[in-house]
């Protein structure tokens, strides 16, 4: 793009002309210093020996080793290996074999009013240590939260708690969309 042997634009009106920087033009990229590339190996070793390990532990397994390294360092060159550690899926629930399935109720029917049709679902939150469990319960016709709860089990108590909070703000509905994955099977 910025041609340095144009006799009639200077490198600094061709750079100005291409809104860049005329430090950009000049800059050349510096490779990785030899240290990180020896850290970037024993990275490498250690992940395919624990590839569970992430930032901090992989950090904490370097200064076990005698190097001088921060979290920081660790997470750009790992980031840059293109690293992610494997982490622990959530514990849902399994399908029943042989579970009795039930016909759709709702199809077909014009949702127009406030509390005609809720529908709650459940999903989970990724954390440090595990996972949290969300809840909410939706009116279809407002799409309004109306309740919802966070657990760190997936056990029904909160799942009840937000539902009956619900019933008790705005009332019960006349009808309930009820998914048919695991976690929500009658």
């Amino acid at each position: 793009m910025v041609e340095p042997a144009n006799p009639d634009l200077s490198i600094g009106k061709q750079c100005r002309l291409l809104s860049i920087s005329r430090s950009s033009f000049y800059y050349t990229p510096k490779g990785e210093t030899a240290l990180n590339l020896a850290l970037m190996r024993q990275i490498d070793e250690q992940f395919l020996e624990t590839p569970f390990f992430g930032v901090r532990q992989m950090t904490w397994h370097l200064r076990n080793e005698g190097h001088l390294v921060n979290e920081k360092r660790i997470r750009r060159l790992m980031r840059l290996m293109g690293l992610m550690p494997i982490y622990q899926k959530p514990n849902t629930s399994k399908a029943a074999k042989g579970r009795k399935t039930y016909p759709y109720l709702l199809r077909g029917l014009r949702v127009d009013r406030p509390n005609q049709v809720w529908a709650a679902d459940i999903t989970y939150l990724p954390m440090r240590r595990g996972f949290l469990y969300l809840v909410a319960i939706m009116d279809w016709h407002t799409r309004k939260v109306l309740a919802w709860r966070i657990s760190n089990t997936l056990e029904a108590d909160f799942c009840v708690e937000a539902l009956t909070e619900a019933i008790h703000k705005f009332g019960p509905p006349e009808n309930w969309h009820q998914s048919y994955d695991c976690q929500n099977a009658p």
